[in-house]
């Protein structure tokens, strides 16, 4: 099965000895990039989704269908494996079992399920936990729904900024019992912390954003730190480049004057242009 080679190679990842930086994709042309570029890994974020399918910010109007169909996209356009952040799974722990097949489906390498309680609650300003017990019903029902074994299931809690590192351990510790494949953490703030998680649980563990006390590989690898995200620059790069492009032509700019523009050859690259030749030849008779 192509998809389970996908997942091998980030269990493999998991199961190392280093740390690894997952490459920021949303689309099939940033993650074709990240595939060329060498990354071991893709990470499609909750809030890269929304923006790239919706245009609206990471406020959970993102449905599940559409974050599915994203993932379908980038799984045919590349073989990069991708880790999805799959929110809160979209609803209860029922609707987190038809999140895990759909996503399963749709070719992830893994997914995450986090304990936030989304959307906001009415009259919450302030981010929200589910309890602890719901949270451990969400990850028995992400692995009761997995189809293929080597999916891989990460339960993740933000309680370290939303109530206290105890808290996080806690909620960490319960659901590594429940048997998922590595936890993962936001909102750790010091080596203090991130320590204290270490000496309490087992499973490889993924940090979101860090501080840059945080940030250097060999300590991340020496604290059982398989992943760490470094944010999601590649949209916010494009979204300025085509803003400049857009408003340069709508300024009288001629588009041969444009600045910034990929090269013919990086195009074709992105394109596979030479393979679709090749079919072409191939399939429809065209000369090569």
């Amino acid at each position: 099965m192509a998809f389970r080679s996908r997942r091998e190679k980030l269990r493999s990842i998991l199961s190392g000895s280093a740390c690894v930086h997952p490459g920021s994709v949303y689309d099939a042309i940033s993650i074709r990039i990240a595939e060329d570029l060498g990354f071991p890994l893709g990470m499609f974020g909750g809030s890269v989704a929304s923006l790239a399918v919706l245009g609206d910010p990471d406020v959970t109007l993102i449905t599940l269908t559409e974050l599915a169909e994203q993932m379908r996209r980038m799984s045919r356009a590349a073989s990069l494996p991708v880790l999805v952040d799959a929110d809160h799974g979209y609803g209860n722990a029922l609707n987190v079992r038809r999140t895990v097949q759909e996503l399963e489906t749709a070719g992830a390498a893994g997914l995450t399920i986090e304990d936030t309680l989304l959307p906001a609650a009415f009259g919450e300003a302030k981010t929200q936990l589910i309890s602890l017990e719901e949270g451990v019903g969400k990850m028995k029902a992400a692995l009761d729904a997995r189809g293929d074994s080597s999916l891989v299931i990460m339960g993740r809690t933000g309680a370290a900024s939303m109530s206290s590192i105890e808290d996080a351990i806690r909620r960490a510790r319960a659901y590594e019992a429940v048997g998922v494949d590595a936890l993962f953490f936001t909102g750790i703030r010091s080596r203090a912390e991130l320590e204290a998680v270490v000496a309490a649980t087992r499973l490889p563990i993924v940090l979101g954003g860090v501080p840059d006390e945080l940030s250097a590989i060999d300590y991340l690898t020496s604290q059982r730190v398989r992943i760490a995200l470094q944010g999601h620059a590649p949209i916010a790069a494009a979204t300025q480049a085509v803003y400049d492009v857009q408003k340069a032509l709508r300024e009288g700019t001629l588009p041969k004057a444009l600045k910034g523009l990929p090269s013919v050859e990086l195009t074709n690259r992105i394109m596979r242009e030479a393979q679709v030749k090749a079919r072409s030849a191939d399939l429809l008779g065209l000369k090569k």
